[in-house]
């Protein structure tokens, strides 16, 4: 097979790679033009096979990229690597930790009592008939069942069931669904979101739940873009190391939920498996990382401790 035969192919195996992991669950969102430019990069160098070399050398093409940058890309081609060499036992896998890059995930500031109702007024001096409503409650919503984002943004109309007071997440982000339980205060809040959302937009553009003043769905990196406009505004940090996000909102609801716990006697221990599933992780070692270096909670372990070390006496 001729060389430019080789690298059509491989472009062919891209696509059948990414369609069958993302059959498996995988959304690998990011992965499709990186490969292509890969393969493209095997085509200019006229040696069509994926080797370790060529793959270590197109993740450090660019020297302003940061090491964990370089080895994200060098990720992408070991994946895409390890399933051509099922078809083509001639193809090189990348060694795992030849671009060692340690997961470093940053200290967090979780968000205060009262500056979740701040930020929600914030986001209501807003311009715009309707997006000052839909951005205080989808802070709101995060603020009240840890939901990511991504998954508010995405959820449709018929995603909420008044009825049962339940939220139905679909296609989270490891292609899970489940179903989160709702306060009757939360219903009521979606409710009057909903009522002012159908006043202002009278023909929309999509089923989402949560409207854009075009009437379509929300797009993320506009409220992200938002959000730390919204932190100056009230005098929250958006900087440096002390940056709050919005992802510190999922955060400070699962260590506020451990500490309801602690304070009612409850046992955590039990109870961290239900709190991993609302939340939607595949990996309990996730929600763990979420409760750990919290001052509070070492405090409430403690004085749990010293009452079962002195029972015991």
């Amino acid at each position: 097979m001729a060389g430019s035969d080789i690298v059509s192919a491989l472009r062919q195996t891209v696509r059948d790679y990414l369609t069958l992991r993302r059959a498996l669950g995988y959304k690998l969102e990011d992965y499709g033009s990186p490969l292509l430019e890969f393969v493209a990069t095997l085509e200019r160098s006229g040696d069509p096979r994926i080797t370790t070399a060529a793959a270590l050398n197109w993740a450090c093409l660019s020297s302003n990229a940061s090491t964990k940058t370089r080895a994200g890309r060098l990720s992408m081609v070991r994946g895409f690597a390890k399933h051509v060499h099922a078809l083509d036992p001639r193809t090189e896998v990348p060694p795992k930790k030849l671009l060692p890059c340690p997961k470093q995930r940053p200290t967090p500031r979780l968000y205060k009592q009262e500056e979740i109702p701040a930020l929600m007024n914030a986001a209501r001096e807003l311009a715009g008939e309707l997006r000052p409503d839909t951005y205080a409650t989808v802070i709101g919503l995060l603020a009240v069942t840890g939901m990511r984002l991504g998954e508010a943004i995405n959820l449709g109309r018929s995603d909420l069931n008044e009825r049962e007071a339940l939220l139905v997440i679909r296609d989270s982000k490891f292609g899970k669904s489940r179903e989160i339980p709702l306060h009757q205060t939360t219903v009521a809040a979606l409710q009057a979101y909903a009522a002012k959302r159908d006043r202002v937009i009278r023909r929309p553009r999509s089923p989402s739940y949560f409207l854009s003043q075009a009437g379509t769905r929300v797009v993320k990196q506009n409220f992200q873009f938002c959000f730390p406009r919204l932190l100056r505004r009230v005098g929250l940090p958006d900087q440096a190391k002390h940056r709050l996000r919005v992802h510190e909102l999922r955060h400070t609801f699962a260590v506020q939920t451990l500490i309801d716990w602690y304070r009612s006697g409850a046992d955590p221990e039990k109870l961290l498996p239900i709190l991993s599933t609302y939340l939607g992780h595949v990996n309990p070692s996730n929600t763990y990382w979420y409760l750990t270096a919290v001052p509070e909670l070492v405090v409430l372990i403690a004085e749990r401790l010293q009452k079962h070390l002195g029972g015991a006496r």
